[in-house]
């Protein structure tokens, strides 16, 4: 998909975004609390910006303008909770000879809180990606990857619960079916479940047995496939699930000028985002939330970094 137009070049720790909202509920004038996410995907070990003389993404990413970008939107609103679709790792030298330390304490450094698993993070086999998630200090959530009889059973969690300023925020993972696109020596007997099941499963929990007020799910299955638009993606999952209130997407490297509302199978809104690869954007979404914590609304941002 060609890249947008919307990417701003400025620097991340002085950069003003101007909102163009969208209501996605009513908002009557009450108190209310503020929620940051912050997210990412596809990142693919690009520690650095890109060259001056790129072609397309001139001087844009690199994980120093990253940190920047999050310690200044910390600054502004510390209820952030900050998270990753998948694909953290292959795709520069960084990862052919640290194996994706390098990426996990960067990732440590800027305080993520959860990440979900790309199929790039098998490519030094599970063994490897076991020894690199013992560098990890936030969570890997995957719930349709089982690996029960793998080396990373117990350490890789289907969901977690995080409390931001009272809100509870349900976050789980999703990855895309690894046979046929991985060797299977490098995942060895991880089973792979199917993720619509699993998200309507996930979902119901979050809302009913965790209470959660905002339920988030991190897919690594791609925004969608026009040209097979059966293979489950981020669009059908938010169309075949309910109580999920925003989908964060990967795998598809998509450069989305603004989240898609799409309507879940009882026709409410689900917000559905996705931030292109190698870190040159990071997503932003604001939700609102009164003192009931029942979601007002939320804001849309330009996409920069």
């Amino acid at each position: 998909m060609k890249r947008r137009d919307f990417i701003t070049k400025t620097s991340a720790a002085t950069a003003l975004l101007s909102f163009n909202n969208f209501e996605l509920f009513a908002a009557p004038k009450i108190k209310q609390k503020h929620i940051t996410i912050l997210h990412t995907n596809d990142v693919h070990s690009h520690i650095e910006p890109f060259a001056a003389d790129h072609p397309r993404y001139a001087n844009l990413g690199g994980a120093a303008k990253r940190a920047a970008y999050i310690n200044a939107v910390r600054l502004e609103n510390p209820n952030v909770i900050l998270l990753d679709a998948g694909d953290m790792f292959q795709g520069t030298p960084y990862f052919n000879y640290f194996g994706g330390e390098l990426e996990f304490k960067l990732m440590n450094m800027m305080q993520y809180n959860a990440a979900t698993i790309g199929n790039h993070e098998f490519d030094n086999g599970i063994d490897d990606l076991y020894k690199q998630i013992l560098n990890a200090k936030f969570e890997l959530l995957s719930a349709n990857y089982d690996f029960t009889n793998t080396i990373l059973n117990t350490h890789v969690k289907p969901y977690k619960v995080f409390i931001v300023d009272g809100v509870k925020i349900g976050v789980f993972g999703l990855g895309i079916k690894l046979e046929g696109l991985v060797n299977k020596k490098m995942f060895k007997e991880t089973v792979y479940i199917d993720p619509i099941e699993i998200a309507q499963d996930m979902s119901r929990i979050l809302k009913e047995q965790e209470k959660c007020d905002l339920i988030i799910c991190l897919s690594h299955l791609g925004y969608y496939y026009k040209a097979t638009p059966d293979v489950v993606s981020d669009l059908i999952i938010a169309e075949k699930t309910a109580n999920i209130d925003l989908i964060i997407g990967g795998h598809t490297h998509t450069f989305l000028p603004k989240p898609t509302v799409a309507k879940n199978k009882d026709g409410k809104n689900v917000l559905v985002n996705q931030v292109g690869w190698t870190g040159v954007n990071m997503g932003r979404i604001d939700f609102y939330l009164d003192e009931n914590q029942t979601k007002i609304k939320a804001k849309e941002p330009i996409i920069i970094v």
